[in-house]
């Protein structure tokens, strides 16, 4: 039951966290029989309430205490937003929260009838997607990107009734705060794949990893405990709060330097990065063990893996490697049929070219407007093989529909 008003950054989580659970609770039956019960979403509706009421500033931003005389500022469009959405979703009918939908987005109409034409003239085998910003909207930070009902009941249909084997492969960890805690889609519907596929649980939940050697392994605990203790000293700590935070993943860790809500100055974020760098060069001076690779909000510190297919040494693992893992160790078969592969950056591109190679035929949905992605996606499938939208809550629909 939620009751508690909350003031603090641990609070709001603890808050975001029982919804988790609440939003569980009503996709299990509504997937099962379409049954609401209406008391959990007077939970939701307390919860939404809770986040509106905090303190808010002229940019829009909610006050939340860090600790005593300490606050943090956060956006939290993500979080209330969701819970709106998901509210109206479980007190109207789906047309209706489909015209919802359409009035929140510009070419959602256009795009959702243009997109159930491009999916039904093929029968998807593998379904293979990245999450945030593809199949979930953006959210300022991993650890309350909660996955909503509307959201996660669309994708349980999808993989359920139109695919064999449907895959979210994230860069994101699989658990202990990963990808796994802030799905809330019934168990045995998906494979959920994290640090770009090097993790993953089956659908039985038995979790597999690739293969990693003892002496990197070392080298990457010994990184992930020079990052713990930088990000314990005071003008460190906000690099931990905001966004992807510090998270150790599996044969890679991820350190935030912004959100994108911006709320690092820029030359901050700058000057943080060059101390990773300066970190990551003393433990590994020749780079031999780690790959950094900068997004603008994240910092990605990747193991290498051996390049033995281009015969050039080393290189970071990408999730076209995740998905060579997975369709060998899952026993995918992939060639046999055609792949569906969704993403919405430059780093989702090596699921295409893996695809390429391994599965019958390949087609592809991307959430973009970035014209130089899409042009170096339509020259390696063809414009007839690929279908681009502007939002994640339109690929979604897409895929209900």
């Amino acid at each position: 039951m939620i009751k508690k008003q909350i003031n603090t950054l641990k609070d709001f989580y603890s808050l975001m966290f029982l919804t988790r659970d609440i939003r569980m609770k009503l996709v299990k039956d509504y997937i099962k029989s379409f049954y609401i019960d209406k008391n959990l979403i007077d939970e939701l509706k307390i919860a939404l309430k809770m986040l509106e009421m905090l303190p808010r500033q002229t940019d829009g931003r909610y006050r939340l205490q860090l600790v005593k005389d300490k606050y943090i500022f956060l956006d939290l469009y993500y979080e209330i937003n969701e819970l709106k959405k998901d509210i109206f979703f479980l007190t109207h009918d789906e047309k209706d929260f489909l015209a919802f939908l359409s009035s929140m987005h510009h070419g959602f109409t256009q795009q959702l009838t243009k997109g159930k034409d491009f999916l039904s003239k093929i029968k998807i085998k593998t379904f293979v997607t990245d999450r945030d910003g593809t199949i979930n909207n953006y959210c300022g930070r991993y650890l309350s990107s909660i996955q909503s009902v509307y959201n996660a009941v669309f994708l349980s249909r999808f993989a359920m009734n139109s695919v064999d084997n449907a895959i979210i492969l994230t860069s994101a960890p699989l658990d202990n705060i990963g990808l796994k805690d802030v799905s809330i889609m019934p168990e045995g519907i998906f494979i959920y794949a994290g640090s770009k596929g090097r993790e993953y649980f089956d659908k039985k939940l038995i979790r597999h990893v690739f293969p990693i050697e003892k002496e990197k392994q070392q080298m990457l605990a010994k990184l992930n405990e020079r990052l713990k203790l930088l990000v314990r000293q005071p003008e460190y700590e906000i690099f931990s709060l905001i966004g992807s935070g510090l998270q150790f993943k599996f044969g890679q860790t991820t350190i935030a330097r912004q959100d994108i809500s911006g709320t690092i100055p820029e030359n901050d974020s700058l000057k943080f990065l060059n101390i990773i760098k300066h970190i990551v060069s003393e433990i590994d001076p020749e780079g031999i063990f780690f790959r950094i690779e900068d997004t603008g909000k994240d910092i990605e510190i990747i193991l290498t893996i051996d390049n033995n297919q281009q015969n050039q040494g080393l290189k970071d693992f990408d999730k076209g490697d995740g998905i060579v893992f997975l369709d060998m160790d899952l026993g995918l078969n992939m060639s046999d049929g055609i792949t569906l592969v969704c993403g919405d950056t430059l780093s989702d591109f090596p699921m295409i070219e893996v695809a390429i190679n391994r599965s019958g035929a390949t087609r592809a949905i991307f959430v973009t407007e970035d014209v130089f992605l899409k042009e170096k996606i339509i020259s390696l499938l063809g414009e007839k093989n690929v279908f681009f939208v502007n939002q994640s809550d339109i690929l979604i629909s897409i895929l209900n529909e």
